[in-house]
Formats: structure tokens, sequence, C-alpha cells
């Protein structure tokens, strides 16, 4: 039997449990100590791991303590392609994101032990937002991509797919921003539907009762 095919497949999955492992190291690391007080070798050493390992799967300690988040934006995607081509952009988006946080088959990363305490560190420590923000911006360029692709247009010479993208990424970087500081870990989706009601309604309007989430921090960009 030929299973000169078989030699990838264990490397990749040998990969994923070494990147996992590191992921899983930092994340914990990071938590308990602060991210300053952690070192790449530290996060080498908790995954039974070398330096030069850790830097084929990561730039740096705050990317693998966030390597859970990545996987949201990942999946959000992977809903939006999925999304009845009919659906005009901003609503597929929309989507998409409640597709995700209501995926059994995956559990979203807000119901995940301590991600919750991850990002209200990354509000305080301006290393942390960064990688937090560039693994945004990651998600936000493939769905711009995702909705030119759509729509059968070129995105460098049509603007319509980055304003849906921006304007669905803004609502969902404004429900988080909430969430994050509103104090109920399990409360996300919530904010989710109320921002991106906000998107179809007058913003000017202040809600008719209290019963909708809100955030006083306008404005914030975590």
């Amino acid at each position: 039997m030929n299973r000169t095919g078989d030699v990838p497949e264990r490397r990749s999955r040998k990969a994923r449990r070494t990147r996992d492992a590191l992921a899983q190291a930092a994340f914990e690391l990071v938590l308990e100590r602060g991210v300053r007080h952690v070192t790449v070798e530290e996060i080498a050493q908790a995954a039974d791991v070398d330096r030069r390992t850790f830097s084929r799967h990561f730039p740096n300690k705050e990317a693998a303590a966030l390597d859970a988040v990545r996987g949201g934006g990942d999946r959000i995607n992977r809903a939006l392609r999925a999304r009845p081509a009919a659906e005009p952009p901003l609503t597929a988006y929309r989507r998409a994101v409640l597709d995700w946080l209501d995926d059994p088959g995956a559990e979203p990363w807000h119901q995940r032990p301590r991600i919750f305490e991850l990002l209200v560190m990354a509000e305080e420590e301006p290393t942390l937002y960064a990688a937090y923000h560039h693994i945004r911006v990651d998600a936000q360029e493939e769905s711009v991509a995702i909705i030119a692709q759509r729509l059968g247009v070129d995105p460098l010479r049509d603007i319509r797919p980055a304003v849906a993208v921006a304007a669905g990424a803004g609502a969902l970087l404004a429900a988080q921003a909430a969430w994050v500081r509103g104090g109920r870990p399990a409360a996300l989706p919530e904010f989710v539907v109320h921002a991106f009601d906000a998107l179809s309604g007058d913003l000017q309007e202040s809600p008719q009762d209290g019963s909708a989430p809100h955030s006083t921090t306008q404005g914030s960009t975590s």
C-alpha cells in the first residue's frame, strides 16, 4: 500500500497540535501574569518546543494568546460564503455573524472560559490591543473579497464591498466594546443584534424603552 500521501497529512496534524499547544500556553500565561510579564521563551517552554518553532507559528506572544479569537473571524467568513447569493451584502454579513454566534457545531469564542477576561485585558494593554486590531483587519479584508465575489466586482475599483464590510464590522466592533465593558460575558449576541438594528434605524433616536443594551463608550475602537 502506498502511504506516501499520508505523510503531508500527518505533518499537518502535528503542526496544528503544536500551534494549538503554543496558543493555549500563551493564553494561560498571559492571563495569569499579564502580557508584559510573559516571554516568548516561557511560552515555548510551556508547550515543550523551542523558540524557533514558536516563530514558525506566531509573530509574537500577543498573536499566540489571541489565536482563539482569530478563529472567530475565520468562521464568520465561512458563514458569509455560505449565505444565499440573493441577500444584500450587509444583510449577508449580519446573518453570517449571527450564524457564527448560534453554530451548535463550533462553540463561539465568547462562550469559551476566560476569553472575556482576555479581551478585557486587551482594553488595557496596548500591544495586546494592537494584535487584536490586526486580527480584525485580516478578517475584514477577507470579508471584502467575499462580498466582492458575491457582487461580481473588483474591490479595488468598486467601493461597495468595502463599505458593506466596514458598516457590518463596525456594528460588530461596537457590540464587542459594549459587551467587554458591560460585565455580562453571555450577552454578546444581545449586543450584536442591537448594534445591527441600529444600522437600519435612525441613530439619532433614543430607544423607546430600556430593554435594549447600549454602550456609553461612543467612538470605541476595541
